[in-house]
C-alpha cells in the first residue's frame, strides 16, 4: 500500500507544463532550471498540438515538458520559463496534485531546496 501525505502550503507539489518546439530550447531550459532547483525534475513527451495561429490551423510537432516543483518555488518557475522560453506566447500553466505518495514528495521537496541532504543524491530510482 502506498501512503500519501498532507502537505503544508510552502511544500504542496506543483506541476508546470509548458510545450517547446525542440528538444534542444528544452533541454537547455530544462536544465538550467534544475540546477537552480527551481524543479526537481522535467518530464519530456513528445506530442502533436493543433490550435489556431496567426489565422490558420496548425499542427504541429511539440515537446511537453512537466516541470515537477512546490508551491515555493512556483512563481520563480514559471518566470524562468517565460524569459528563456523561445515562443511568443509560451504555455505556461500549473497543476495542483491533491496528494503524492511520501517517499516521492520526501524527494520532491529534498530535491528544490536550497541544500539538498545525501539521501536524495543516493536514491538510484525516483521514477520521475
Amino acid at each position: 500500500m502506498t501512503t500519501t501525505t498532507t502537505t503544508t502550503t510552502t511544500t504542496k507539489p506543483v506541476i508546470v507544463i509548458s510545450t517547446f518546439p525542440d528538444k534542444d530550447s528544452l533541454a537547455n531550459t530544462a536544465n538550467q532550471i534544475v540546477k537552480e532547483k527551481l524543479a526537481a525534475c522535467v518530464n519530456v513527451i513528445d506530442i502533436t498540438s493543433t490550435f489556431f495561429w496567426e489565422g490558420k490551423i496548425e499542427n504541429t510537432p511539440e515537446y511537453l515538458a512537466l516541470f515537477k516543483t512546490t508551491e515555493k518555488n512556483k512563481e520563480a518557475l514559471k518566470e524562468r520559463i517565460d524569459s528563456t522560453h523561445p515562443y511568443d506566447v509560451p504555455e505556461i500553466a500549473e497543476i495542483m496534485p491533491s496528494s503524492l505518495n511520501e517517499p516521492y514528495l520526501k524527494w520532491l521537496i529534498e530535491s528544490t531546496s536550497a541544500t539538498t541532504s545525501s539521501s536524495s543524491s543516493t536514491n538510484t530510482n525516483t521514477n520521475s
